[in-house]
């Protein structure tokens, strides 16, 4: 639903509440005037973001990831605010199928912002990890560094403190050779 819609329905509810309490319905107008609320409030908090952030919460990804493949063209459904999050649940839904595409949605997320420090500090965490699957030492350990300082909780300390041990760990690269070993060749 188009987010301009919810103003007109909360336009009309307010409408229906005006012309109760005109007609004496004094009650039902002031049930109707905080009924407008609601439309008012599914504007600034979308309510498939909600109902995605829920099945997040119960661990179905599934779910939430058929909660947000309703939101069909973003700019038009959701507040400015909310496209770091559209593009952050994406990026959580896509994490456990395929880790490898989950970069681009992180970056997405947080060039919109994203509200919670905590929230940041996993999108972070999320690029670190991307960026050493690919080979990117520096970059994932200024990534890491990031996420350490804004997980004030606590909530990533594991996960950023196995990620460094993984940073630790030689990489064997296929041009070198042990100068060790015989050599083979024709000869």
């Amino acid at each position: 639903m188009n987010k301009y819609i919810k103003f007109v329905i909360s336009a009309l509810i307010i409408a229906a509440a005006v012309y109760l309490m005109m007609n004496r319905n004094i009650g039902w107008g002031i049930v109707l005037v905080i009924l407008a609320a609601v439309p008012v409030f599914l504007y600034f908090k979308n309510e498939y973001i909600l109902l995605a952030f829920w099945q997040l919460r119960k661990q179905n990804m599934e779910k939430a990831g058929e909660w947000l493949t309703k939101i069909t063209n973003y700019t038009s459904q959701l507040d400015k605010n909310q496209y770091g999050y559209f593009h952050y649940l994406q990026g959580l839904t896509l994490a456990q199928d395929n880790p490898t595409k989950i970069e681009p949605y992180m970056k997405k997320a947080l060039d919109y912002g994203l509200n919670m420090k905590h929230d940041r500090a996993m999108a972070t965490l999320n690029l670190a990890a991307a960026a050493l699957s690919k080979g990117r030492k520096q970059e994932g350990q200024k990534l890491l560094e990031e996420a350490k300082r804004l997980d004030t909780a606590g909530m990533m300390t594991e996960h950023i403190k196995t990620m460094k041990a993984q940073l630790k760990m030689p990489t064997m690269q296929k041009h070198v050779h042990n100068p060790h070993m015989r050599q083979r060749g024709k000869f």
